[in-house]
């Protein structure tokens, strides 16, 4: 599947979205500026991104004005179906017969750890925005790329040690078999140990999971006081509604690592509520995020994900970054990327870091109880907010190559 949409629309006066400069034709290489979105659009995760982030990618450029630098925006959209030789077969595609600049979300870390190496090769650009193993950004970081929403440390840290230091000391991991999973295990049992815990047990799954009958049994027997779900999308679902069938919350806490809004609401408030994990947006937080999610909810008739509101920024702030430097060459859009403010619906008090990971405001989430919901779309209480700079990890244990220490 390979969509190609371009969006021509006269410049928006007012909006304050785009900044009006003197067109540079010089600046664009061929003409047009080419966004890929590289996306989960049939499978496990396509609920968390998938046709979401293709349709916050056209919001952004709609609300950019359609053009950069005078020149015309394409967007270009595929299904990598979580395989990473379809991913990458469709990377080399774009940018040796589309000339994309840039390849986009890649929700699935064993894809985007692909295409980001396909990128580097060609000199062009990714944007990592629904994938959160901790290499994107650690020891396979790349110059010519950017991991906006989140990282697996950041969800384990924010989500799983306030819930270790209340009492939560005996923990099991059910962990989805590949890079993503393996990394949320890995984060969670740094975080764990570090609050003064132990992990009784671990399972790996086949990914994607339909049946987790057994692994449920064993982290019922390990009678670990928590039972942590290192996976997502689909999979995340079943297993919260399994485990409830089999009577795993009446003993055990169970924690998330990566849960959306759309998850919740898959599960419903009656199975889900209660539970706490990190977030990194939600639709009901102010004025500003408000009128991004119900424009959105128009068009998908549902709220965005994280996953998704983070797609659009990322995309908005490619755009702003081409027409401030007047390029859109790689090299020169990465650093101004660094140097300019970040500030949107999804992203606050913003800095893009020298190894490509936006540092921002990650949130502690509650999922209300039913009786507390007074609105569709109305799932979550904000608990805490956690900046930044105390959220994700620190430069100096990073193992980018790019990172000066």
């Amino acid at each position: 599947m390979n969509k190609k949409i371009t969006v021509l629309l006269a410049f928006a006066a007012g909006t304050g979205l785009a900044q009006a400069q003197a067109p540079s034709a010089d600046g664009i290489s061929d003409g047009v500026v080419r966004i890929g979105v590289l996306t989960d659009m049939s499978g496990a995760y396509s609920g968390n991104v998938g046709p979401g982030s293709v349709l916050a990618t056209r919001l952004a450029i709609e609300d950019f004005g359609g053009k950069v630098l005078g020149k015309p925006v394409e967007m270009l959209s595929a299904d990598h179906l979580n395989k990473t030789d379809v991913a990458a077969g469709r990377a080399r595609e774009w940018m040796d017969r589309e000339k994309v600049d840039v390849v986009t979300e890649l929700g699935n870390s064993a894809v985007a750890l692909a295409v980001m190496n396909i990128a580097r090769e060609k000199g062009r650009m990714t944007m990592v925005t629904g994938a959160g193993a901790t290499r994107i950004t650690g020891e396979d970081c790349s110059p010519n790329n950017v991991q906006w929403v989140y990282d697996t440390y950041a969800l384990a840290k924010v989500g799983t040690l306030p819930l270790v230091e209340a009492g939560a000391k005996k923990w099991y991991f059910v962990t989805a078999d590949y890079a993503f999973g393996h990394s949320l295990e890995s984060d969670g049992t740094r975080f764990v140990k570090d609050g003064g815990g132990t992990v009784a047990g671990t399972v790996r799954y086949p990914f994607p999971g339909t049946d987790f009958a057994s692994f449920l049994l064993a982290a019922q027997s390990s009678k670990a006081d928590a039972v942590a779900f290192a996976s997502a999308g689909a999979d995340l679902q079943n297993e919260i509604k399994q485990a409830r069938e089999f009577g795993l919350a009446e003993r055990q806490k169970l924690v998330a690592m990566l849960m959306s809004i759309t998850d919740v609401h898959g599960v419903g408030l009656e199975a889900s509520q209660g539970m706490t994990f990190a977030e990194t947006f939600y639709w009901d937080m102010d004025d500003e995020t408000r009128a991004f999610s119900q424009r959105f909810f128009k068009v998908a008739g549902k709220m965005p994900t994280a996953l998704q509101a983070g797609q659009y920024s990322a995309v908005l702030n490619y755009l702003r970054a081409v027409e401030k430097s007047g390029s859109d060459n790689v090299d020169v859009v990465m650093k101004t990327l660094r140097e300019m403010p970040i500030r949107d619906a999804f992203a606050r008090n913003a800095r893009l870091r020298e190894d490509g990971k936006l540092i921002h405001d990650t949130y502690v989430v509650e999922v209300k109880a039913p009786k507390e919901s007074t609105a569709a779309w109305d799932y979550y209480k904000i608990v805490k907010t956690v900046p930044g700079d105390q959220a994700f990890m620190p430069l100096a244990e990073s193992q980018c190559k790019l990172v000066k220490k």
